[in-house]
């Protein structure tokens, strides 16, 4: 009996899982979002149905498996999941005559914080429930959250670490080439938070917010989830935004949500109710999967049938080609969609796409393109053979159990256009004036083969002046820039090199590890630069493979000889704040940005966090009389506020202006 099902219900294991993996554990997708919960309700279905649950069920056992790269940590007590519904009547009949609070469901990645004796002691991502990662020093650098509290005893809460679509956006915005540009906020937040170098985690701007209180000795909350809430605001921290609502009330409250979430910076996929009564929603206990206090309501997604038109492939640097679909235009959340991301072969294969096809499409959590299913499954896209940029023989790899279309042509015009923006862009060598679309012409006519060309372009004077576009003020404009960016550093290089992994962050680590010299970073070891405090083997396997490439090698040779790198000040100037922490907020009159300063700071052996705390030197402030967060922690906490000429007097710091 129950044969057929059960077979089906082994089947669905193993998709859900292997999904569940490559999402949680990988940050990539397999199938869509609205395939998933598709596949997981026929399981769940299937299990009623039956009465059987087999070992290891996906609705028993959820949550990614923790990477091996952090430290692991078995959670007190488990952490579950929460039972949803999409339905508005069976929230309110959920409710019944109790008074709950509804709050966003924020779409990000669950922390539990320890904090002993008003310190921060410890974060722990959920994992899969049972175990999770140790993220202690990446959890300091969010932005909102408080390192010092007051409340001398243990005290344990939960809540949702996230990137704002703004950041996720501009951050997007600083990477050039598409195809690398992160899928959603909440890969790329999960991503910052799970780094082994905390200064990414700072520079990605990732906030948290408190959902749940889960031990506080000796505190009485008159058995109020809402006093909780508002215990956890009075300790500085940032809570998810609720309402307090009955039976009568929650509907409109939704209303409410529905309408925010149309401009809510925060990335939400629905609501959360919970009982306020605390010991009532104690009492009843768990299912083996979810707490039975609380109930998550997840959005009817606004979803419209259209005509796939076709798959455009787009290539990057890495040779990576994603497939895009492009379909009839049609109106979602009140724009007009007609493209939509199919991240790679595997997604693409299990929606059974064919041109010509009816599809549905829905924006994920209001916001990004997504094809909801397939409803004619012709099956019929062929995956090219033939890189659609340079025609090399493309490869499908298997990256992290999703399977990818590669081209491995080192010479396709795509990666040296992608590469050679990087190269020029801000970060890097800095040049003005050189858009993307100028180095594709550029490469178009010959000019550019190889990053030393960007240094010969005087060779190419009445190639330059005569294209579209140009002449002889925007040539010389060029050539001026070229100059300026003669003399650079070997941070600067580094990261125009596209060397996988080494980013900003990197780059200045190693470069300072190897003294700005170039030779021994080139003759170094995997070892050696693997050991540098938060570079790791990978990096260092990615840097020792780029130097042991012959023809990468001689490239180099030829820009390294049309450039003088300098080398970062070292010595009494680099150690003159050394062990001293520093916070700056507000405008600057000395600097052109925040960032300005903070990389003067860091020069000088100092370091500049995004929180005040017991530790920090001083906050520089012009504004000190401000009645900002930050100048009332200082205040609290005893820590001077200076203004910044005060800063640059007492330090011994040069201004840049």
């Amino acid at each position: 009996m129950w044969e057929a099902e059960q077979k089906r219900m082994r089947e669905l294991h193993k998709i859900l899982k292997e999904a569940s993996k490559a999402y949680y554990a990988n940050d990539e997708e397999i199938m869509s979002n609205f395939e998933y919960d598709k596949l997981y309700d026929e399981l769940m279905e299937l299990e009623e149905k039956t009465g059987i649950v087999l070992s290891g069920s996906p609705t028993v056992e959820v949550g990614y498996e923790a990477v091996d790269f952090l430290p692991k940590e078995k959670h007190v007590s488990p952490m579950l999941s929460l039972a949803k519904t999409k339905s508005r009547d069976e929230l309110a009949d959920w409710l019944g005559d109790k008074e709950g609070l509804l709050s966003w469901k924020l779409d990000g990645l669950t922390i539990v914080l320890t904090y002993e004796n008003g310190e921060l002691a410890k974060a722990v991502t959920r994992g899969n429930g049972e175990v999770g990662e140790i993220i202690t020093p990446n959890a300091k650098m969010f932005l909102n959250l408080p390192i010092r509290i007051n409340y001398k005893g243990s005290l344990i809460l939960r809540g949702e670490a996230v990137i704002g679509y703004e950041d996720f956006k501009k951050i997007n915005e600083s990477i050039s080439d598409p195809a690398e540009q992160y899928k959603n906020p909440r890969n790329l937040c999960s991503g910052s938070v799970r780094q082994l170098n905390n200064e990414i985690t700072k520079k990605r701007n990732v906030r948290f917010f408190a959902f749940s209180l889960v031990s506080a000795d000796g505190v009485d909350f008159n058995n109020s989830r809402e006093e909780q809430m508002k215990y956890l605001q009075s300790l500085g921290f940032e809570t998810v935004y609720y309402k307090r609502v009955t039976k009568q009330t929650i509907h409109s409250a939704i209303e409410w949500f529905e309408k925010e979430i149309e401009t809510y910076d925060i990335p939400s996929d629905g609501l959360v109710l919970t009982y306020d009564d605390i010991a009532y929603a104690v009492s009843l206990g768990n299912t083996a999967k979810s707490p039975r206090g609380s109930i998550a309501f997840k959005w009817q997604d606004e979803v419209a049938v259209t005509t796939l038109k076709y798959i455009e492939w787009s290539p990057s640097r890495t040779g990576l080609i994603n497939p895009v679909a492009v379909f009839e235009p049609v109106e979602l959340e009140g724009t007009t969609v007609s493209r939509a991301s199919v991240h790679n072969v595997s997604v693409m294969r299990s929606l059974k796409l064919g041109i010509g096809d009816k599809i549905t499409v829905y924006k994920a959590n209001m916001i990004i393109p997504q094809i909801a299913e397939n409803l004619t499954c012709s099956d019929s896209v062929e995956i090219p053979k033939k890189c659609p940029v340079c025609g090399h023989d493309t490869v499908i790899q298997e990256q992290n159990e999703a399977k990818t279309l590669m081209c491995l042509n080192p010479e396709c015009p795509v990666k040296k256009v992608k590469a050679f923006t990087l190269f020029v862009s801000r970060d890097a060598m800095n040049f003005d004036g050189l858009s993307e679309m100028t180095i594709e012409k550029f490469t178009e006519k010959g000019i550019i083969k190889e990053y030393a060309d960007f240094y010969k372009l005087a060779a190419f004077k009445d190639v330059i002046v005569n294209m579209e576009g140009f002449g002889e003020t925007s040539y010389q404009n060029l050539l001026d820039s070229a100059e300026k960016t003669r003399k650079t550093t070997l941070a600067k290089v580094l990261c125009g090199l596209g060397i996988a992994g080494v980013g900003v962050a990197n780059a200045k680590l190693i470069a300072r590890h190897f003294d700005d010299d170039m030779n021994l970073l080139r003759n170094a070891t995997m070892e050696e630069i693997s050991e540098i405090e938060g570079v790791g083997e990978v990096i260092g396997k990615s840097v020792t493979e780029y130097f042991g490439n012959p023809v990468k090698c001689e490239e180099l040779n030829h820009l390294l000889a049309e450039l003088e790198i300098q080398k970062t000040e070292r010595g009494e100037d680099e150690s003159a704040l050394a062990g001293k922490t520093f916070v700056v907020t507000g405008s600057l009159n000395h600097f052109k940005d925040r960032s300005a300063l903070k990389e003067r700071i860091e020069t000088k052996g100092g370091k500049v966090s995004g929180s005040v705390s017991s530790k920090t030197e001083c906050l520089i402030n012009n504004d000190i009389n401000s009645t900002s967060g930050k100048n009332k922690t200082a205040k609290e906490l005893g820590i001077p506020i200076l203004s910044e000429d005060d800063f640059l007097s007492k330090y011994g710091v040069m201004a840049d202006f």
